[in-house]
């Protein structure tokens, strides 16, 4: 009672204060950590409810040890921090919550990549609502409290016995530590604010190790001067359950499943989101080093490499011809310009104007990526109705979400189609189209919208995705692929192209 009234009162001793702090963090933010715990422990056996009640322990105690070094060492600084720390968690969990997503470092990766006009996308009522609740009005609390600082003695025998007693209760637990390292990923990405201020870093670190120089391939040579071409769709969120070419019973395909010399292949990605997708589509090999890229590798070797893209996420591409959204709506006219046909812009045109007689056209889609997958397509696209157009999908019926899903699929057949018909016209060309989605996407599988989870526990809806190849009559024929990765791309445009390699692999080719 004499705590809440000096809470009231704006007046507390430090370590009242960080308590306080941190029992407020819990409640706010800590039920989807919980949630898990308890969904994946028994909490009927002894072990099982030691373990429950040591997390919620060690939760409360760990998050007042270091908001207290924070606020000892500075009060202004453990006052901004909290601040901060209660706004970004209240973001965080709204995602968690509305869209099921894990704060771990890919996801990270996603949020630093990802650009205004995709992030503006997911806003909401509800997200508004989170943040004041959560985040603005505990941040005015925080700075209008005073902090009564505390003695350095008193201070560091408080310091001492909290870490003793993390120490204990980590040694308590020791028969659950192979429980807490299988779901640290999971564990880890709901723990706030820990899954963001710890992943972030370790995405900077990373990165920073992964950029430090571009690792160059083997010099190629070109083997023949027959003219050919290569166009690569990257799909943004596609995923081949709701193709119709791979058995989806809506027709999704109604012009590719028309079209000669058409194939579809069974594939999956290496990740569950883009940057990881596309790195590994354009890579000779499944790595986490900084490879040389497909683009750039071929530019080097006197191929003729045009980039344009709608989207963003890609590994550093070194070529002349890279044209963004922004330079491609400048020479197009209609209202397909605000969509992926503007991709399409000049396409043969380029083609024929080049002097080279190897060629590589990628494209970079974003017309399957949600929330909004009702604004991704214009609307004589919209072949099934009801759609969802909230940026809230658990508000959606399933078949709205699924109809505006698959109107993106639509879009993607219309736009495929059309470059097929850019590309028959080049009668002086041997030509193919290869079209691989970066990742897949869920819509509310197992209550999991979009995609980012982690590679090791995703879902097959976010990793199984549509390999579809396109071939011209006079070029090559296909082999009997059954199951493809994305790696695949890199060894094959290879040799459609007649580009001999040392790090060229047979395996990892789908042409005859």
């Amino acid at each position: 009672m004499k705590l809440f009234k000096l809470m009231i009162k704006g007046s507390l001793k430090l370590a009242h204060f960080v308590l306080i702090m941190s029992v407020l963090n819990f409640i706010f933010f800590h039920l989807p950590f919980f949630t898990f715990v308890f969904e994946n422990v028994d909490c009927k056996s002894f072990n099982g409810l030691i373990l429950v009640i040591s997390l919620i322990v060690l939760m409360l105690v760990a998050n007042a040890f270091a908001f207290y070094l924070i606020c000892f060492l500075s009060r202004f600084l453990g006052k901004l921090f909290l601040v901060l720390f209660f706004l970004i968690n209240s973001i965080a969990v709204y995602f968690i919550n509305t869209y099921n997503v894990i704060i771990d470092e890919s996801m990270i990766g996603n949020v630093l990549n990802t650009n205004y006009e995709e992030s503006s996308s997911f806003f909401s009522f509800k997200l508004i609502l989170y943040v004041i609740l959560f985040g603005i009005l505990p941040g005015i609390y925080i700075i209008k409290v005073k902090i009564i600082k505390e003695p350095v003695k008193k201070f560091l025998i408080q310091f001492s016995v909290s870490l003793l007693f993390i120490i204990i209760l980590a040694f308590v637990n020791a028969a659950n530590w192979l429980w807490i390292d299988k779901n640290s990923k999971r564990l880890g990405g709901l723990a706030m604010p820990w899954s963001y201020t710890v992943n972030t870093s370790l995405f900077y670190i990373h990165q920073y190790k992964k950029n430090e120089k571009e690792i160059l391939l083997p010099n190629a040579v070109i083997k023949d001067n027959v003219k050919s071409v290569v166009v690569l769709v990257i799909g943004e969120s596609a995923r081949s359950q709701n193709f119709s070419l791979y058995g989806y019973p809506k027709n999704t395909n109604p012009l590719l499943s028309k079209t000669k010399n058409v194939f579809h292949f069974n594939a999956t990605s290496c990740a569950t989101y883009t940057t990881a997708g596309v790195k590994c589509i354009l890579e000779h090999t499944n790595s986490d080093d900084l490879y040389e890229i497909l683009p750039n590798y071929l530019y080097r070797n006197n191929v003729e490499v045009i980039w344009k893209t709608t989207n963003w996420g890609e590994p550093p591409v070194h070529i002349k011809e890279y044209q963004n959204r922004d330079f491609l709506r400048k020479n197009c006219k209609g209202e397909q310009c605000n969509y992926d046909e503007v991709l399409l812009t000049g396409l043969k045109e380029q083609i024929l104007a080049s002097t080279k007689n190897k060629i590589l056209i990628v494209l970079h889609t974003s017309t399957s990526h949600g929330p909004t997958y009702s604004k991704k397509y214009p609307l004589d696209f919209e072949t099934f109705k009801p759609v969802c157009n909230s940026v809230e999908l658990g508000k959606c019926s399933q078949k709205e979400l699924l109809n505006a899903y698959d109107n993106t699929i639509v879009y993607t057949d219309y736009i495929l189609s059309q470059i097929i018909q850019d590309l028959q016209q080049l009668k002086d060309y041997k030509s193919t189209m290869i079209f691989v989605s970066d990742h897949g996407e869920s819509l509310g599988e197992k209550n999991l919208y979009m995609h980012g989870v982690p590679i090791s526990f995703a879902p097959k809806e976010q990793y199984q995705i549509p390999f579809i190849v396109w071939v011209s009559d006079n070029s090559k024929q296909l082999k009997e692929n059954k199951m493809l990765s994305q790696n695949h791309v890199f060894h094959s445009v290879l040799n459609f192209l007649n580009i001999q390699s040392p790090i060229y692999n047979e395996g990892m080719n789908i042409y005859k």
